[in-house]
C-alpha cells in the first residue's frame, strides 16, 4: 500500500508543478518567448539568441535580449539584420543613456568631434527617460543604419550605416567593454 501512496502523491506533486508552471508561463524551458512586433517586422525568422543583466556596481540596470535571424555570426555581426531589446530595471535618464553610449562607441575608434556631436543629438533624440519597466528596442539594418523603439512604439530612426555597426558594437564587438554581456548575449547562438 505505502508505494501506492508515493506514487498518488508523486503524480500529485508532478501535476501541481505542471499547473503552477503553466500558470506563471514557464513552459518548455526551450521554447522561444513570442518575438515583439517591431523585431518580427524587422528581422525575419527572428529568434532568440541569448539573455544577460546589466548590472553597475551592484546595481541591476536593465535585461538585454538579442534577437538574430537564421545564419547569423556574431564575427561578423554587423552584416546581419538583429535586434538588441532592453528591459529597463531602474529608471535612467535619457541623457545619460545618450552620453553612455557615445562613450562606449568610441573606446573602439575616434570619432571626429562633428560626428560625436552628431550622434550624441541623436542618440538623445532616440532615447527618452526610461523607468522600470520600460522596454527600449533597437534595430540593426546592415548598411542602412538603425531604428528604435520605446515599448513597441516607434522612437526614431538614425540612417547611419557606422552609427547602427558602432552602436550594436557596444554589446556585440569583440572589444566591448563587457564581454560577459556578450557571451551571454551570444550564448544561444550555433555557429
Amino acid at each position: 500500500m505505502a508505494p501506492l501512496r508515493i506514487r498518488r502523491r508523486t503524480l500529485l506533486g508532478a501535476g501541481a508543478q505542471a499547473l503552477s508552471l503553466g500558470l506563471l508561463g514557464l513552459h518548455d524551458a526551450s521554447a522561444q518567448p513570442e518575438v515583439p512586433l517591431e523585431i518580427r517586422n524587422g528581422v525575419s525568422s527572428a529568434r532568440l539568441a541569448g539573455t544577460a543583466r546589466m548590472r553597475f556596481f551592484g546595481l541591476n540596470i536593465y535585461d538585454a535580449r538579442l534577437w538574430v535571424a537564421p545564419g547569423f555570426q556574431a564575427s561578423a555581426f554587423a552584416l546581419h539584420p538583429l535586434a538588441l531589446e532592453l528591459t529597463y530595471l531602474r529608471a535612467l535618464n535619457g541623457r545619460s543613456i545618450a552620453e553612455r553610449s557615445l562613450k562606449e562607441m568610441q573606446r573602439t575608434a575616434p570619432l571626429t568631434t562633428e560626428v560625436a556631436q552628431r550622434w550624441l543629438g541623436l542618440m538623445q533624440d532616440a532615447f527618452p527617460d526610461v523607468v522600470e519597466g520600460d522596454r527600449l528596442t533597437g534595430l540593426h539594418r546592415p548598411g542602412t543604419g538603425a531604428q528604435f523603439w520605446l515599448n513597441g512604439q516607434p522612437r526614431a530612426t538614425i540612417p547611419e550605416a557606422e552609427f547602427s555597426r558602432r552602436f550594436f558594437g557596444i554589446w556585440l564587438s569583440e572589444d566591448t567593454s563587457e564581454p560577459r554581456l556578450r557571451t551571454e548575449l551570444l550564448a544561444g547562438n550555433t555557429p
